[in-house]
């Protein structure tokens, strides 16, 4: 090790400053990613007033730490309320509450815990060994590659779904033209506002994403007949005379057979978060939907449903901790932020005179040392932190749903009233809330429409954007090699999905129509 390695050790474990901010952080992210509504981002960003007090590597170390616990304990409502927690967990919300509709609620949460700190593991190790090497990437893309990366990212949602691809297409294109409302971002025009000043902004999707998987989820307790909403007990989560290491036991059992089993696709998964990561503007939500779409497709034909969704949950859990690690490539390397958090960081880096870019390898090369270190501890420490959140939360299954109902829909209204102070959020999460039912009684995937949301307008961005550049001419999307294989990728994709499932259609139908009929 040389020496700038040896001084990053001194810095982080000689501070006591450090070992007393990442526990307090670990439990402040836990949280704020468990309240719906509160992202990572909110976290850092309420937190940037104390980081000014603060040596530069105790509030790099809460940031890392904190924004490490939120990502996870987003699975955490996600799981056990169908609620997901951060944007992050919207890919695999169905997924998860699969497991608690069964009493299985722990299994899930065990497998989201170990694979979200073998996740960050893994970018952690991607960001040391591979960050200057593969920061390049990042600034190779111009708007055309960003085009289909999103459009890529859109057909996920369309990819894993379990039902019709019809009712998927139309969930996603629903998404889509909700984010059109508001100003345009490219020619700054107001569309379907009607006159509502708060729409021009557009509709945020925090929360619309809370209505429609939370207040549907609450609506459709409420009319369903009472038997069918209970949720079954959940096993060997709070037996008094059970003991803590069989609890932890359980909770990871299933988990760890899965990753002695499944070393190659978690290893997938952590390149595609970490590759995905580092990508100005793409971040933990694109990577969870990508990588849960890779999952679902290699999967063994016949598998049973529950290790499909398992597996399936473990693999987005891995990319959505990776992503965190190589949003901090671009950061670091170009001084370019690759997602909400490292855009803050590179206010706090500046805040300490620091000046990100390729000279920080070299004037601060400890500092870069030791943000490596911090990833690491981090993620070491979201084991048992998150492992006593998950045995606290375990206690929302138990309580009686006359009083979880009230107590979710007072989350949700704090949530969706966080992020602006506007009571019209409250009212768009509603409104949404009232959709999600109607939508969701049809079978309409719900996480669709909150993807169309989020990536819609970055969607419609890159494109005028690339046909500007050229012209007007279509060839500005395919005259470069990247955009071309994304372009011919996104196009196979589309193809194999549409083909597998009119082939699907068209053996029912056949086997419906027999002799004799």
């Amino acid at each position: 090790m040389n020496k700038a390695g040896w001084d990053a050790l001194g810095l982080v474990f000689l501070d006591p400053q450090v070992w007393i901010t990442i526990p307090l952080a670990a439990v402040y992210g836990i949280f704020v990613g468990a309240v719906p509504g509160l992202t990572a981002t909110m976290a850092v960003a309420l937190f940037v007033p104390l980081a000014y007090w603060m040596q530069p590597v105790p509030a790099l170390a809460a940031i890392v730490t904190m924004t490490a616990c939120a990502i996870f304990a987003g699975d955490i409502p996600t799981t056990l309320l169908r609620i997901p927690g951060t944007p992050a967990s919207a890919a695999y919300a169905d997924d998860a509450y699969y497991f608690t509709r069964r009493g299985r609620s722990q299994t899930a949460l065990g497998t989201g815990l170990l694979s979200s700190v073998l996740g960050g593991l893994g970018g952690a190790v991607v960001l040391m060994v591979l960050g200057a090497q593969l920061a390049w990437v990042a600034t190779s893309f111009s708007a055309a590659e960003y085009f289909w990366l999103y459009l890529l990212g859109l057909s996920c949602a369309v990819v894993v779904t379990q039902g019709s691809v019809l009712k998927a297409m139309f969930g996603l294109l629903l998404g889509l033209l909700f984010s059109t409302v508001g100003l345009s971002p490219v020619h700054a025009s107001a569309r379907f506002t009607f006159g509502q000043a708060e729409l021009l902004e557009g509709i945020s999707f925090i929360p619309a994403m809370i209505g429609l998987f939370g207040i549907s989820e609450v609506l459709g307790n409420l009319l369903r007949e009472p038997t069918a909403g209970t949720i079954p007990p959940q096993e060997n989560i709070h037996s008094s005379h059970r003991k803590f290491i069989s609890f932890f036991s359980q909770t990871f059992a299933p988990a760890w057979q899965m990753v002695k089993q499944r070393k190659t696709p978690l290893l997938r998964s952590t390149g595609i978060g970490a590759l995905i990561g580092m990508l100005p503007g793409a971040g933990a939500d694109i990577a969870a939907w990508v990588s849960l779409a890779v999952s679902k497709k290699s999967s063994t034909p016949g598998m049973e449903e529950s290790q499909q969704r398992l597996q399936g949950l473990s693999d987005a859990s891995t990319a959505n901790s990776a992503a965190l690690a190589g949003g901090w490539i671009p950061a670091l390397v170009f001084g370019i932020p690759g997602d909400s958090v490292t855009a803050i960081v590179i206010g706090v880096l500046m805040m300490k005179n620091v000046k990100p870019g390729p000279e920080i390898f070299e004037k601060d090369a400890a500092l870069v040392y030791s943000i490596y270190i911090l990833f690491v501890l981090a993620n070491l420490l979201m084991l048992p932190i998150g492992l006593l959140a998950i045995k606290a939360a375990g206690l929302v299954v138990r309580v009686p749903q006359n009083v979880l109902l009230p107590i979710i829909v007072l989350f949700c209204t704090v949530g969706s009233f966080a992020i602006k102070g506007s009571y019209f959020d409250v009212g768009i999460m509603l409104l949404m809330g009232v959709l999600g039912w109607l939508l969701d009684q049809r079978q309409v995937p719900l996480g669709a429409i909150v993807l169309g949301i989020i990536l819609g307008g970055p969607l419609e961005e890159r494109f005028v954007q690339t046909l500007t550049t050229a012209d007007g001419s279509w060839l500005a999307f395919v005259n470069r090699p990247v955009s071309l294989i994304l372009g011919i990728f996104c196009l196979l994709l589309w193809t194999w999905t549409l083909a597998r499932h009119l082939l699907a259609w068209n053996k029912t139908r056949t086997a419906s129509i027999s002799p004799g009929n």
